[in-house]
């Protein structure tokens, strides 16, 4: 991996091939570029960037608590790499991400693949306070949630350990930024090639919100994946993986 300093955040990413397109990883409320490992691993040879945002995984810096202040500092990773006009590829909060940044800076992108995300992200009050008083026992229910039948015990497991590593003050921050988010009145605003991905036993963010963004965003393609929860990418990931090359061109190994 390499990092590129940006202010006061040191920020972490892979890196990998020289070939068209470009396609930028993003992932979710407490987790890291390793959410999307399998993909990295079968794109071929496009230019694939994936990095960590600011307090999660190898990065350092303060997490945000806006959806705005990660698409900036997104923005800024964007120019610091040079990536000519990314498909952003991203999962939840990263989706989140994903359409803030084709609403405030679409020029510079290419495309939007978003996964297991919403329009709007409204969170449980009571999870938010749990983040803040009860730590452990609420990863474990967040958890509990995120993952479809075909998750391993294992996958279950390392999940939960890698948010707990996140540590409660910034996925707090990562939650909250999604509870303020939503953009349900703008969708008609974006005009990029728009592919949406959702398990069909998505319990965080449920089918139907992918079915609003696929009916409201102009062209955009949904794709849904039988057996598969929030975490999609990791649960099914030869799928998931077929259906970003589809969409964005890029030929598998």
């Amino acid at each position: 991996m390499s990092k590129v300093t940006m202010g006061k955040d040191e920020i972490f990413y892979l890196r990998k091939g020289g070939g068209k397109p470009s396609l930028l990883f993003l992932h979710g409320a407490g987790g890291t570029h390793r959410n999307w490992g399998k993909q990295i691993q079968a794109l071929g040879d496009a230019t694939l960037a994936c990095l960590d945002l600011p307090g999660h995984g190898r990065s350092k810096g303060e997490g945000r608590q806006t959806i705005e202040g990660y698409a900036d500092l997104v923005a800024e990773f964007m120019a610091a790499l040079a990536l000519e006009s990314p498909i952003v590829v991203g999962h939840s909060m990263g989706g989140a991400i994903a359409l803030d940044l084709a609403l405030r800076y679409g020029e510079g992108l290419g495309g939007l693949v978003l996964v297991g995300t919403g329009a709007r992200l409204r969170v449980m009050p009571g999870l938010l306070q749990g983040l803040r008083g009860e730590f452990e026992s609420t990863v474990g229910l967040v958890c509990g949630y995120a993952y479809g039948p075909s998750a391993s015990e294992e996958m279950i497991r390392l999940g939960r350990e890698e948010m707990l590593a996140i540590g409660p003050e910034v996925l707090w921050g990562d939650f909250l930024a999604c509870d303020r988010f939503d953009v349900m009145g703008r969708l008609g605003e974006v005009r990029h090639p728009t592919l949406v991905i959702c398990g069909e036993e998505d319990q965080l963010t449920p089918l139907k919100y992918s079915r609003f963004l696929a009916d409201h965003i102009p062209g955009a393609r949904l794709v849904t994946i039988p057996e598969a929860g929030h975490m999609v990418m990791l649960e099914k990931p030869q799928e998931t993986t077929e259906a970003i090359a589809g969409f964005s061109s890029v030929t598998l190994p």
